[in-house]
């Protein structure tokens, strides 16, 4: 039986004498059991200005018994915006496996950090928690009312942090507001946390919530604390959830004081959550998911006609970050100005990095993406590229007429859609956009080519494990069509194939960029 280790890495502590650090994050690398190489799992959050920094983005694992599952955190200090790890600078690192830091007393380990001959790098320490079975988030939304002032030319920069309670009596951050600058009577935007990092599933566990005034420095100035519940926040807004801000050290010094303000809950609603055990989408350390296997599969077939090697990658059907917008098409690497990946290794990593970002979330929607391509395709009809859409799915179609429509629109572009579905799902919708048979209509107009190929994915499953065979033939019967395609918009357009040059040896005449 699995269960769920749920651990963060706290309080890098260092000699202030000995080192500078600003700004630190730590990066979670898992190690295969059968190829031994180290994967990057995840990172933790950017903190600055400590050097005991104290993070709050949780690492979840499955955790077996059975298994020896090696695990090493390497402690950086960042540089540059980059997300290459050469460009920042290394602070140390350590090793251990995932049952040492389970098996410790407290589920708590304390390491030291190492990898900088002759240096002192500091600790690390480790705390574990077996996740309840609760799926659920809790959107929620507060804000607070005559806060203390603590700048001495403004006013206040309040935030809030937010701490579940463990069974020792120590508690674990799990949440950070955004700063609201320069008021006392801030109201922060709505954010989503799981239920289980609140709480754990115990709905009377204390929940403290810290309210403090941000300093550039890091120096931040503690204004008060409350206490709560997760049971008290489901009330929702009532005269229940208004909290006195207690400052205890200025209570202890002053007769007359009161409190150091009042933080009010403005809007509570929970929501069940996906999960990714259960999800296709899951992210074993030990093998690729079925998306991800299919990606590279077909992918880097299809890079080496492409002549910079960037591609566009989206993903559709989430919710984003940080206020829970659901969108239908949305760059995987976050960057909406340029939502090219450097080769099919890059979009792997924009893939993997999006998952630890958003929140699956329905309807599924073809056609936003579809049209996306779509409008590329638009400004280069001369026969100088021909755009490939790759679609990795799980057959649920939300708006297949708005999808019709959209394939109907595609067969006068240069483009092509392969789509690979994944999972157990009846992909009776595929087939009808597959025009082997029967060419896609919408409102009578006929699609003029067949530009749909699709593929069920669980019919290239080896059970023989030979994964590398079954992802060769897969690649192969969702390309297969794609040259005929090409020619038949090419003909269609009279575009004849250009001169063949010594510069352009590689890249066939007339095909100049396939995208994803």
């Amino acid at each position: 039986m699995a269960t769920i280790g749920d651990f963060d890495p706290l309080n890098s502590t260092v000699p202030a004498t000995k080192i500078e650090v600003t700004v630190s994050f730590v990066v979670l690398y898992v190690q295969g059991i059968g190829t031994k190489e180290w994967r990057e799992f995840g990172r933790t959050e950017v903190i600055e200005n400590t050097l005991n920094p104290d993070f709050v983005r949780k690492f979840v694992l499955d955790f077996f018994f059975e298994e020896k599952q090696n695990l090493r955190f390497d402690a950086y200090n960042v540089d540059t915006r980059s997300s290459n790890i050469s460009k920042h600078d290394f602070l140390g690192q350590m090793f251990c496996t995932l049952g040492e830091i389970i098996g410790s007393t407290g589920s708590r380990l304390e390491r030291i950090l190492s990898g900088i001959p002759g240096k002192k790098c500091g600790n690390i320490i480790f705390t574990a928690e077996e996740l309840s079975n609760c799926r659920d988030i809790a959107t929620m939304q507060l804000c607070a009312n005559k806060l203390d002032k603590k700048d001495f030319f403004g006013k206040s920069d309040p935030f809030l942090v937010f701490y579940r309670s463990n069974e020792d009596g120590t508690f674990t951050i799990c949440h950070k507001t955004e700063v609201v600058k320069n008021t006392l009577n801030p109201v922060w935007q709505p954010f989503t946390i799981p239920v289980r990092a609140l709480c754990n599933g115990d709905y009377d566990r204390t929940v403290k919530v810290d309210v403090y005034d941000w300093d550039r420095d890091g120096s931040h100035d503690f204004i008060g604390e409350f206490t709560t519940s997760y049971r008290e926040f489901s009330r929702g807004q009532s005269q229940f959830n208004v909290y006195e801000v207690l400052n205890h050290k200025k209570k202890g010094k002053k007769k007359k004081y009161i409190n150091s303000g009042t933080v009010t809950l403005l809007s509570f609603k929970v929501e069940s959550e996906y999960t990714f055990p259960t999800s296709l989408h899951y992210m074993s350390p030990y093998q690729m998911n079925a998306y991800a296997m299919a990606l590279k599969a077909v992918g880097e077939i299809i890079q080496d006609y492409d002549s910079d090697k960037m591609f566009p990658a989206y993903g559709f059907g989430a919710k984003l970050p940080p206020d829970g917008k659901i969108s239908h098409v949305f760059p995987l690497n976050s960057n909406s100005e340029n939502p090219n990946c450097v080769g099919i290794e890059g979009v792997l990593e924009a893939y993997f990095q999006s998952l630890r970002t958003v929140q699956l979330y329905g309807p599924t929607n073809f056609a936003p993406v579809i049209n996306q391509v779509a409008r590329c395709a638009e400004d280069v009809t001369d026969g100088s590229q021909y755009f490939v859409l790759l679609m990795i799915t799980d057959g649920v179609i939300s708006d297949m007429v708005q999808t019709k429509e959209a394939v109907v629109n595609a067969a006068a572009l240069p483009m092509s859609i392969i789509i690979v579905g994944v999972g157990p799902a009846e992909f009776d919708a595929m087939e009808e956009l597959d025009g082997d048979e029967v060419r896609v209509s919408s409102k009578g107009r006929i699609a003029e080519r067949d530009i749909v190929q699709f593929v069920p994915f669980r019919d290239y499953i080896d059970r023989q494990g030979n994964q590398v065979l079954s992802m060769a033939r897969l690649a192969k019967d969702v390309l297969a069509e794609i040259p005929e395609q090409l020619l038949g918009f090419m003909k269609t357009r009279d575009i004849e194939p250009r001169p063949a040059s010594s510069t352009t040896t590689t890249t066939p005449p007339g095909l100049h960029k396939l995208r994803i």
